[in-house]
């Protein structure tokens, strides 16, 4: 069985679920529509209350939802408790401000008499939403609150490794009052995406994975003329200015590679300072990232989690392994991590060749890929030298510098004087082999609508 909640600390398989049945899949996708053709009549204002009571229900019962993140994928408890709030966040930005982005824009009609053309937001329909395991809850409710704020429905297929999760994003909605289908979840297989793109309920597709993943999807969604965002991988660039707070910018950069194990898409991967002050930052840097405690992820105590299964741990090490025989300086930081769990302890690369595979490669988890830079051209032309383009961060003093910085950086999102983040209110979004799409706020809400243009016109009929 694909499906299984298996302990990264300690490898206890706790249950396991069947894959979804071709049958199971048609009842899924049937609901779903079903509760399409009634939800996308409910007035905008029972759609918000319906997320603003989810939001609650998450607020009410965090340390019980973070638990299962943590049992799931290893999460440290407190940045699960964060997951739970920054999901409960999204909730409730679109129970309040989400009927103002549905509103309809009015436009200028010139020449037309007294024209009124208006842009309405209607809904698509049923969406497919394949979502990963490093952020279980977030990931769910980053599609589902813009997308049923929208009148859409969404029928889930979330990673192997966390059904338990997913089970817990689908009763949330429920206890929150909403009609079975609006988010439906299915032990699906791999095999099964083709035929799930091509039922002509589905309306589009999100995806949150791979490239491989990515290109698979994409290609199926445009052979059936399915619309589909995707937010794919990353190798976000630090890049640290010879005039910046290198104390600050060191502790930055050891949280920001660090959070979640390293396993998060916007990680600090690709340290990249200026060489002015690249070996006061690296001394910095090492100290901070030596101090971290590998454990229990249950424990307070502990500042590095497991990875979210013991083959992350195996890739990741055949990863470092390839960067070594390129002629990759590895070196090992801080103390031997536990050997039960699938700990990974933390390395650091340096001296990595332009144009070798290290360099191109996205390491997931706590690997550090170091690069001293000549200047700040050199600095920005690194950044840039990657396939990926999600985020990245600058740090310098001078922040009208910073922000020119910045605007030279290949990415979707740019952070000055801290790693990148991800918040309620901000949208999220890369280039490149990053993927394409925007998910939060505005920007995600009409990803899956038909703006629609209705046109009421004055015009007698003669010209």
């Amino acid at each position: 069985m694909a499906y299984q909640t298996v302990n990264p600390y300690t490898g206890e398989t706790v249950k396991a679920f069947d894959d979804a049945t071709p049958e199971q899949i048609e009842t899924a996708i049937a609901g779903a529509h079903e509760a399409f053709l009634s939800w996308r009549n409910q007035p905008v204002e029972e759609r918000a209350a319906l997320l603003g009571r989810a939001a609650q229900q998450l607020r009410d019962n965090s340390r019980r939802y973070a638990e299962i993140l943590t049992l799931e994928m290893g999460k440290l408890i407190g940045e699960a408790e964060a997951e739970v709030e920054l999901s409960a966040n999204i909730l409730e930005y679109y129970s309040k401000f989400g009927p103002e982005h549905l509103t309809p824009r009015y436009l200028r009609a010139e020449g037309f008499g007294d024209t009124d053309v208006a842009l309405v937001n209607e809904p698509l329909g049923v969406l497919y939403a394949i979502e990963p395991w490093n952020f279980p809850f977030y990931q769910v409710i980053r599609i589902s609150a813009p997308q049923l704020m929208a009148g859409n429905t969404i029928v889930l297929k979330h990673a192997a490794n966390v059904p338990q999760s997913a089970l817990a994003m689908v009763q949330l909605y429920l206890d929150a009052g909403a009609p079975e289908g609006l988010l439906t979840n299915i032990f699906a297989n791999h095999d099964a995406t083709d035929r799930i793109l091509a039922d002509a309920r589905i309306k589009g597709v999100a995806l949150t994975g791979s490239e491989r993943a990515g290109s698979v999807v994409a290609a199926t969604a445009a052979k059936n003329l399915k619309k589909s965002t995707l937010e794919l991988g990353g190798a976000d660039a630090f890049v640290v200015l010879e005039d910046a707070d290198i104390e600050k910018a060191a502790r930055w950069a050891a949280f920001g590679r660090h959070w979640n194990a390293g396993q998060v898409c916007v990680s600090s991967k690709r340290l990249i300072v200026v060489d002015e002050v690249a070996d006061k930052f690296l001394e910095e840097y090492t100290k901070h990232v030596a101090e971290l405690v590998a454990g229990d992820p249950m424990d307070p105590a502990t500042t590095l989690a497991p990875l979210s299964s013991q083959k992350a741990a195996d890739d990741l090490a055949a990863q470092v392994e390839m960067a070594r025989e390129e002629g990759v300086t590895v070196e090992a930081i801080g103390a031997e991590v536990p050997e039960q769990g699938a700990f990974f302890r933390p390395t650091l690369l340096t001296n990595i060749p332009d144009d070798s595979k290290t360099a191109h490669t996205e390491f997931f988890g706590p690997v550090t890929q170091f690069y001293r830079a000549k200047d700040e051209d050199d600095a920005v032309r690194l950044a840039n030298n990657t396939p990926y383009g999600l985020g990245g961060s600058v740090f310098s003093e001078d922040i009208e510098r910073a922000r020119k910085v910045a605007r030279r950086i290949d990415t979707g999102m740019v952070y000055i004087n801290q790693p990148t983040g991800v918040k309620a209110d901000i949208p999220f979004g890369g280039v490149k082999n990053s993927g394409y799409g925007h998910e939060l706020i505005d920007l995600g809400i009409k990803e899956f609508v038909n703006q629609k243009v209705v046109v009421v016109s004055d015009i007698d009929g003669s010209f």
